[in-house]
């Protein structure tokens, strides 16, 4: 499809949980070839983590001001109420961003984001220049998508195979991400298993922690608005809607942590005992200048120190986990807290 130049192309990052969005957004903003690049972030949380990992990333396409968040658990359930106003200010910008993107909760549905691009009060002002589905080559491969249907009964449906099929199914791009997880076979299985459910010409990108030359990502010129009727949903006989009382999240505040490997262990632990679907946040470990960085999905964890604690900065330990509804709060308390 013809770019149209006169529109501010937006990409929309999709993915579940845990995938790598953030990872890759952070690459993209890194390595923007002299773009003048807006990002759009959405969580499901109570602690903007994600934001807080792109603000501490020190490189010139991270400016505060370019990066704006969204806290209100799901953009494809509110586009008009927090959305609308922000891509307004952004392409009424004196000197607007050369390009916008946007990086959805890993529950949000992007079919309803993309069709909000037909609002009037943007629609001659900014085009979907592509949307990219992240995916986590080892989440595919372990049949994390496919387990939930046997524990949710036979007259359930299973939300995460929704969630993970919608952003399939919308996406003009998938990354293949963590193939540095898989062997070549696994990895193999995993491409003709997601081949087999794309739109036709959707072209799988094999991806480690979300490095590709933003110049494949940035630049389709696809206008995703314009045929978004071709982009099936589980979920278009409700309009775009989707039920977000499937999944719940909470904030774990936590003292400050001598021994992060020994957390480490007891998040494990929670995360097996309780089908925990995410754990990010960040840790206050003493004796240490630099902020300790928490990543889990399901019970695959990673840690690093990602920034200086600011001098006015009020050093904390805090944690949000993110899973199916009905976690037992207190017993994922107990086990983390220790």
């Amino acid at each position: 499809m013809k770019k149209d130049f006169h529109k501010i192309p937006v990409t929309v990052i999709t993915g579940f949980l845990g995938a790598g969005k953030t990872t890759l957004v952070r690459h993209l903003l890194e390595n923007n070839h002299g773009r003048r690049i807006a990002l759009i972030i959405n969580e499901f949380g109570d602690i903007g983590v994600d934001r807080e990992l792109l603000r501490g990333c020190g490189t010139a396409g991270c400016q505060d001001g370019d990066i704006i968040e969204l806290a209100n658990g799901c953009l494809c359930c509110t586009v008009a109420d927090e959305f609308m106003p922000v891509m307004e200010q952004l392409a009424g910008r004196a000197v607007p961003p050369d390009h916008i993107i946007i990086e959805t909760s890993g529950l949000a549905l992007p079919k309803p984001l993309v069709k909000a691009f037909h609002w009037p009060e943007i629609r001659s002002r900014v085009t979907v220049d592509g949307v990219v589905a992240v995916i986590d080559a080892t989440a595919v491969e372990s049949g994390r998508f496919e387990e939930a249907t046997a524990t949710a009964g036979p007259d359930h449906d299973n939300p995460l195979e929704e969630v993970f099929t919608d952003q399939l199914l919308c996406a003009d791009m998938v990354l293949l991400n963590k193939a540095d997880l898989l062997d070549e076979t696994a990895l193999t299985r995993v491409a003709a298993g997601l081949t087999q459910r794309l739109r036709a010409g959707v072209k799988i990108i094999v991806t480690q922690h979300g490095r590709i030359d933003p110049d494949v990502l940035l630049g389709q010129g696809m206008a995703a608005e314009d045929d978004v009727a071709a982009r099936p949903s589980h979920h278009d006989a409700e309009n775009g809607e989707h039920d977000h009382d499937d999944f719940e999240s909470f904030a774990l505040t936590l003292p400050v942590i001598g021994d992060p490997a020994v957390l480490e262990v007891r998040m494990v632990e929670a995360a097996r005992r309780h089908d925990i679907l995410r754990i990010k946040g960040f840790l206050d470990i003493p004796g240490k200048a630099m902020r300790h960085v928490v990543q889990g999905v399901g019970t695959r964890f990673h840690r690093y120190y990602d920034r200086l604690w600011s001098a006015d900065e009020h050093r904390r330990s805090e944690l949000v986990v993110i899973g199916l509804k009905g976690l037992d709060r207190e017993g994922i308390t107990a086990t983390i807290a220790g």
